[in-house]
């Protein structure tokens, strides 16, 4: 069998049709989750970009012990076990984070291609400039999985696994207006950037997040248009059959939920928002990060994945990221690896659950300490995040000992509305201990695991 493994950063599951959402105009995801397997119960663990593919290429729960930095020596990743296992490997990539900068989660492929232009500066001003050639050289979606399609077509012959990872729909949202127009018609052009903290304190209106969701929508519809192109030239040559095909996202993004746009909550030391800061002089080492909780919206993922041999149907039970790892090894019949701590996903398939819990975080960090989460620019932690538990039928969200808690029905209350805590002391107590053990059996270090010992 083959593997083709699509990451589609950004990308919210309630953004996608399959899951419910008939707005977005995504024709080629919705054929493909026809005959795929459609994840219900998916979640991130480590978050956001640079942690989640720690995990996706670790199989293991990073956030416990590793910042946002480069992966370390001694970590086994499938691509090395793939490729030791004879398979050819490639990753084509337009995040700019997998190689740069020494992060090194190219490491084990034996080809790497990575299309320039996400980047911020140089990077993304030449990408820029191509735009008025064709959607193909200005965008980097469209790049990214021609570069992959055409890679098929030097290595369909051999027994392989193919990593593709763009960073689209990430913002700048930015993508052609003619994927805009179906959702905002007379849009003009406008590119509207998060704040990264509560959006109306930063004097955003309903309208500016109207507009950047009609155009984070057509980036998504951007990816899938180009997705159905990959997919056609692995029809074409003839690997449908043979071949594992799965998408997947590291996270989502909040437009207004919880009064919050953005991922997490940067601001300056006396309140300013982010172009305020600056224009008023100050520097970067005095940013810093306020307390930023994981709700659904951010940590719930969309998880297709089609497999010769398996009908199209939603599978139930908790998985996250890491599990791909392990999974992949197991459709491949490669060697599994001592320091995986995630579960192959096929045993759901059969309805035998693999965890019955699921945790999801940002790197743990202390008060005090510069932290690079999520673009790799220093800011001084201030207030720590809570974490995100869920057993399936409650979600707590806990940070360290004596802060706040929240707790919310999994299932009746998705959008986590209501704060049910305080009327189920008994179910916070025993979701909070179920963490503890866990943070235990993983070997989270004891300078992390001391402040979460207790309520």
């Amino acid at each position: 069998m083959n593997v083709i493994l699509v990451v589609s950063d950004t990308l919210r599951r309630d953004y996608l049709p399959c899951y419910g959402n008939a707005d977005v105009i995504t024709p080629n995801l919705d054929r493909f989750a026809e005959s795929a397997l459609i994840f219900e119960d998916c979640y991130a663990a480590s978050f956001p970009t640079v942690p989640a593919r720690a995990d996706l290429m670790t199989g293991r729960y990073t956030f416990a012990y590793l910042p946002w930095a480069p992966l370390p020596q001694e970590e086994a990743t499938l691509a090395g076990l793939v490729s030791e296992a004879g398979y050819r490997t490639a990753a084509i990539a337009d995040t700019p984070f997998l190689a740069r900068r020494g992060y090194g989660q190219d490491r084990g492929f034996q080809e790497f291609i990575y299309v320039r232009g996400q980047l911020d500066g140089t990077e993304r001003a030449y990408r820029h400039r191509q735009r008025h050639v064709s959607e193909i050289d200005g965008y980097c979606a469209p790049k990214t999985f021609v570069e992959a399609a055409a890679w098929l077509e030097r290595h369909h012959e051999n027994p392989f696994f193919l990593y593709v990872d763009t960073w689209d729909p990430h913002e700048p949202w930015d993508p052609p207006a003619y994927y805009v127009k179906p959702h905002l018609a007379e849009y003009a052009g406008e590119v509207v950037s998060p704040s990264y903290w509560e959006y109306r304190d930063d004097g955003l209106t309903e309208r500016d997040l109207e507009i950047a969701r009609a155009c984070y929508m057509g980036e998504i519809a951007m990816v899938d248009h180009w997705f159905g192109y990959l997919l056609e030239r692995a029809r074409v040559l003839n690997l449908l059959e043979d071949t594992a095909i799965i998408f997947v996202s590291d996270h989502g993004f909040y437009f207004g939920e919880h009064g919050l746009f953005g991922k997490r909550r940067f601001r300056w030391p006396d309140g300013s928002g982010f172009e305020e800061g600056f224009a008023k002089g100050m520097t970067v080492q005095q940013r810093q990060v306020h307390r930023s909780p994981l709700h659904n919206e951010l940590i719930q993922v969309p998880l297709l994945m089609k497999l010769p041999g398996e009908d199209g149907r939603r599978v139930s039970g908790l998985i996250s990221l890491p599990d791909l790892m392990p999974t992949i090894l197991d459709l491949l019949q490669a060697p599994a690896h001592a320091r995986t701590q995630a579960q192959s996903a096929l045993p759901l398939l059969d309805k035998r659950p693999i965890h019955d819990l699921i945790v999801s975080s940002a790197p743990f960090e202390e008060v005090g300490e510069l932290s690079q989460t999520v673009d790799g620019q220093n800011r001084v932690v201030v207030e720590i995040s809570p974490s995100s538990i869920t057993d399936g039928e409650w979600d707590l969200l806990y940070a360290v000992e004596s802060q706040p808690v929240e707790l919310y029905r999994a299932k009746e209350d998705a959008g986590h509305h209501d704060d049910v805590s305080g009327d189920y002391p008994a179910v916070v107590q025993r979701l909070h201990g179920s963490y503890v053990d866990w943070l235990r059996n993983i070997g989270a270090p004891e300078r992390f695991l001391a402040p979460r010992l207790r309520l």
